[in-house]
């Protein structure tokens, strides 16, 4: 009887990277459904709710301006809070993610960053976790740091992962994928360059996804930034986000662009009509 053929190690764990990602990913995608029906089902606060529709008033329903003076009116009408809001990016692309070679994901790094840095830990071993050690990550583990995660530890933003590593991590896919942290190859967070990532995520590297309806969103910034640092991160991520169109994509690519607050009212940007 012919003995059957192993697979290299290499391409096992490539394998199950791709597959715990996969799943992951699943899972992810199921609980932003569940957070945005708890969302529309949300009451604000009353004084909240008064102060955003009368911001909302204040902004042209229909009128799209420049990325410059959309800026200018969100910062205008958008109530006060005590604490320093994020500024966000909401495009609609003219894109099917269920569809094969439609999805869009990713991550990079902003000019101005986005206000924030994030802790990260990482699953390594041998050089490369002394490696990951010394460039920044809060964590660095196997097993041990698996089980510490099973048993309900998340004091950290982002996870990354040295291929090697995914046998491992595969099994934290039902944990770390609803909160958005499941290591990928998809956003960088799945990569033999373990430290130059977490250097790059710990400095404030974003990621961003399309929903299923081919939203993306992604913050640029935040309300203490000047007017110049938040439009540089804007016109950089609209670059960004031209340069991957999935090939598959038909018809218009960019189809609406807004800008809105944390806790704020939405304007309309007016863009170039490229990306089709």
């Amino acid at each position: 009887m012919a003995k059957k053929e192993e697979k290299p190690q290499d391409a096992q764990a490539e394998e199950t990277t791709e597959q715990a990602a996969e799943e992951a990913a699943q899972v992810e995608q199921e609980e932003q459904k569940k957070k945005q029906k708890r969302k529309r089902g949300k009451r604000v606060g009353h004084n909240d709710g008064k102060k955003i529709v009368e911001a909302r008033k204040k902004v042209p329903a229909t009128e799209k301006l420049p990325l410059n003076d959309a800026l200018a009116k969100l910062m205008e009408v958008a109530p006060q809070r005590k604490f320093d809001e994020a500024v966000e990016i909401s495009m609609k692309l003219g894109i099917d993610p269920k569809k094969q070679g439609q999805a869009l994901r990713g991550a990079l790094t902003l000019p101005n960053g986005v206000g924030k840095t994030n802790r990260v830990i990482a699953f390594a071993e041998g050089n490369f976790a002394e490696e990951a050690k010394a460039a920044g990550a809060v964590e660095v583990g196997g097993d041990e740091l698996a089980k510490k995660i099973r048993d309900g530890w998340d004091d950290f933003d982002v996870c990354i992962a040295h291929p090697a590593m995914m046998r491992i991590v595969g099994g934290l896919g039902k944990i770390l994928g609803p909160k958005g942290k499941m290591p990928t190859p998809k956003n960088g967070t799945v990569t033999p360059n373990v430290v130059d990532a977490i250097k790059e995520f710990a400095a404030g590297k974003i990621e961003y996804r399309a929903d299923e309806h081919g939203n993306v969103h992604a913050v640029m910034g935040r309300r203490s930034f000047e007017m110049k640092m938040l439009i540089e991160n804007i016109e950089y991520f609209i670059e960004h986000i031209k340069s991957v169109k999935p090939a598959e994509a038909k018809g218009t690519y960019m189809q609406r662009i807004y800008v809105s607050t944390s806790m704020g009212p939405s304007v309309s940007v007016l863009f170039a009509e490229g990306g089709k």
